[in-house]
């Protein structure tokens, strides 16, 4: 009985939760050069719901404060609540597979796997789009996939996947693909900027398009991953444990790092290399909900979600007309976490 009031009261503060995240990506609408009100903003919004839209009146309302929230604002509003979702999920299931508290959603060398893509587009042509995704996109996908793919086999032992020689293989391939980057740069130097810019993170090139190519990634991989909660939860007391409890690890290992894989490649293919999002929110979760992974999941996502909404909100509004990178809004607040993280993991061994 009281487990049953327990997962009720999580469920209502999930509930609670997801709409004070609404509210917040509602209010972020507002922030700009152009000055909408936050009433505005929900009568522009509103419009666009089905059923609901066609009863709220337009009085009031400008046509170019709408089309600036519409086109604008909110694709990437929803944008990057998608990738701090995606990445905040990656970084709670990896540091519970690998019980390791400093695992993070770039730990397989992926984003450097993305980077290389990335670098790639803009050296060809970066204004070419394909199915109407930019060209940028696509390469950096492809090229997160492919090294998720070459380190996963680098790390191999026959069926087994080995922890510390999946680290060891995504640091590796990381520093190869970063040297190759900065040939790269070496020899286009009219692209460097370009090319640093991508690198440091940002969704100031947010599109409905890639809201579309995002958000089913996104919901399927997360969905899947929460899936696999009970699991997690058996397998963070050991992997011996696990076993006997009749737990398939490798067979769980695989699919959380394929899941992983696609969902942080996803993410780094639209919004760059955008760190700490996946360290600091899953450790911020869990002293509030605990260490179950059925209830840090869910909550990691919201939680990914509103800090990286917070974070581009300050990025584009605290020094206009100039855009700071967002990965610069996320490192100055998760650079201190992490030297704390470190301080007190210090003071465990000595």
């Amino acid at each position: 009985m009281v487990f049953i009031k327990k997962r009720s009261h999580i469920k209502y503060m999930l509930l609670i939760s997801i709409i004070l995240l609404i509210v917040l990506m509602v209010l972020s609408a507002t922030f700009g050069v152009a000055d909408i009100s936050f009433v505005n903003a929900v009568k522009i919004l509103s419009r666009k719901l089905p059923l609901i839209g066609e009863f709220i009146s337009s009085a009031g309302i400008d046509e170019t404060h709408a089309r600036i929230i519409v086109d604008l604002r909110l694709p990437r509003i929803l944008l990057s609540a998608l990738v701090g979702a995606g990445l905040a999920v990656v970084g709670a299931a990896l540091q519970g597979m690998f019980k390791n508290p400093m695992a993070d959603p770039y730990v397989l060398g992926i984003s450097s796997g993305a980077s290389l893509g990335a670098t790639i587009a803009l050296v060809v042509g970066g204004s070419y789009s394909f199915l109407g995704v930019g060209i940028i996109t696509v390469f950096a996908f492809f090229g997160s996939v492919l090294t998720a793919l070459c380190v996963y086999n680098i790390a191999k032992v026959g069926n087994k996947i080995p922890t510390i020689t999946l680290l060891l293989s995504g640091i590796a391939v990381s520093f190869m693909l970063s040297a190759m980057v900065s040939i790269i740069m070496i020899f286009n130097r009219s692209h460097v900027e370009k090319i640093i810019f991508w690198t440091m993170g940002s969704v100031s090139a947010a599109s409905w398009n890639q809201v579309g190519f995002l958000l089913p990634i996104i919901l399927i991989s997360v969905c899947t991953i929460i899936s696999f909660s009970r699991d997690l939860n058996v397998m963070s007391t050991g992997e011996e444990t696990a076993k006997s409890l009749g737990i398939e690890v490798e067979k769980v290992k695989k699919s959380i790092i394929f899941m992983c894989s696609v969902m942080v490649a996803a993410c780094v293919s639209v919004s760059g290399v955008i760190g700490f999002v996946g360290l600091i929110v899953p450790h911020s979760i869990r002293l509030i909900v605990g260490y179950d992974h059925r209830v840090v999941l869910p909550f990691s996502a919201v939680g990914g979600a509103a800090f990286m909404v917070i974070c581009d909100t300050i990025a584009r509004s605290a020094v206009p007309p100039v855009e700071i990178p967002v990965g610069v809004i996320t490192s100055i607040f998760g650079a201190p976490y992490f030297i704390y993280l470190l301080y007190k993991s210090k003071k465990k061994v000595f």
